[in-house]
């Protein structure tokens, strides 16, 4: 296959697309007829032609997806500076043990902070589809376990949970808690300003 041609058909796929495309999505475009290593071929090397521009490609958890750079934002802002909603301490700490402690309980998360999780915190955390039930836990009450989600990870643009910066201890120290926060934001902020045209990443 016509290694311009590909790349050619892949960038405007991904431009186009309001959402990240997977491989096997991308495979089809050319009707299966590029096998996996060489698809990650082309795209690498179109990774390589946008590395010098104020748009990258990346790869995160549910595929690909081309967004502005981390140092396009503050002008990017400009055009929309209604700022998104700050999350509060007791939101950002429970959100910073579940990424990092996956899969708690609602009970292990009280017993890292030391307080009991309003209800509410963990509604507002699925309902911003960063984490979910998985499952219960054997055991007395069979509580429901909680994990990041996929969406989780493509706001921070990461690939896979293994890129998490590994915390200190414990969990709750304010500084990490705070990275995670920001991280999370800027990558709600990159993945809003995503667009055909040029895509970006409480108690």
């Amino acid at each position: 296959m016509n290694t311009a041609w590909a790349k050619r058909v892949l960038e405007t796929a991904l431009l186009c697309a309001t959402q990240p495309l997977s491989p096997a999505a991308l495979r089809g475009l050319f009707d299966e007829q590029i096998d996996a290593s060489a698809l990650r071929a082309v795209l690498e090397e179109l990774q390589r032609d946008w590395s010098d521009r104020g748009i990258e490609l990346r790869e995160v958890a549910a595929g690909w997806r081309f967004q502005s750079r981390a140092d396009m934002q503050a002008y990017l802002q400009r055009l929309n500076p209604e700022r998104p909603p700050r999350y509060s301490r007791a939101v950002q700490e429970t959100l910073a043990i579940i990424a990092h402690r996956q899969p708690v309980t609602r009970g292990d998360i009280e017993d890292i902070r030391g307080v009991s999780v309003n209800t509410q915190i963990l509604r507002q955390l699925e309902e911003r589809g960063w984490i979910e039930t998985i499952g219960h836990r054997e055991g007395p009450g069979r509580p429901l376990l909680y994990a990041t989600t996929r969406q989780f990870l493509d706001d921070l643009g990461l690939s896979s949970l293994a890129e998490l910066e590994a915390p200190p201890v414990p969990t709750t120290d304010p500084q990490q808690i705070d990275l995670l926060a920001a991280a999370a934001d800027e990558g709600a902020s990159l993945r809003s300003a995503e667009a055909p045209s040029l895509p970006s990443a409480e108690s």
